[in-house]
């Protein structure tokens, strides 16, 4: 039940947008293997300028088109499996759009328990069955 957050210039092409947004889903379903309906994206339209960052960090270059790609997941994923992700993310989204180069896609994931962090509504918290039993075997156990 990823939530994703993508904070890009507002003067780039709707399409550019759209396209990284399908990438990191792709990615997502792909590495995270989540559900293809589990589809949770804000897109943050910001003005030209007001993303400030190095023109270089560790050894990568940056250009004016800088996109940060959050990623509020659940935990539980190996350091093998998050690499995957943020490889996968960089080939689909410059597979699809040439608006934003692959060194401008910064992407940070940031994990909580995956259980009781997220309501879908309500309220309430929602949860699949599989993660619905899994919460209730660590209620009992308290």
């Amino acid at each position: 039940m990823p939530v994703v957050r993508i904070s890009i210039r507002k003067d780039l092409k709707r399409e550019t947008k759209l396209a990284i947004s399908d990438a990191v889903h792709r990615a997502l379903v792909e590495e995270f293997k989540i559900p293809d309906a589990d589809f949770w994206h804000i897109i943050d339209e910001v003005e030209p300028g007001n993303i400030i960052f190095p023109k270089e960090y560790l050894g990568v270059q940056h250009g004016e088109n800088l996109t940060i790609v959050n990623i509020c997941a659940a935990a539980g994923r190996t350091p093998e499996i998050k690499r995957n992700l943020f490889k996968a993310i960089h080939r689909y989204a410059t597979a699809n759009q040439t608006e934003v180069p692959g060194n401008d896609i910064c992407v940070f994931l940031q994990e909580n328990n995956g259980l009781t962090d997220y309501s879908w509504g309500n309220g309430e918290v929602q949860l699949p069955p599989h993660l619905l039993a899994k919460l209730k075997e660590m209620e009992a156990a308290k």
